[in-house]
């Protein structure tokens, strides 16, 4: 039954950290392998780097609703939400 979800090589799901600058500041985001590539190809797709695209996202974030909590998670759910808006 979840063999497709079970047989995920674990390379896809091992956490990364990048160093992005946001604010200026340089921080270090750890999130997984899988969700990099996802946000790799949304960065592309706006013709900006990741570093950009996520500074950007944060910026907006912000704007719209104060302080951001979890960040990381932040992007887990942008990267879901791509996918979920990719099938219409």
């Amino acid at each position: 039954m979840c063999e497709i979800y079970a047989s995920t090589p674990p390379q896809d799901y091992e956490q990364v950290n990048r160093s992005i600058r946001i604010n200026g500041a340089v921080t270090s985001i750890r999130i997984e392998r899988r969700f990099w590539h996802i946000l790799d190809e949304l960065a592309a797709e706006e013709n900006v780097s990741t570093g950009k695209f996520i500074s950007a996202l944060h910026a907006e974030a912000y704007n719209m609703n104060g302080e951001i909590s979890n960040f990381a998670s932040l992007l887990r759910v942008v990267c879901t939400t791509y996918l979920a808006n990719k099938h219409y």
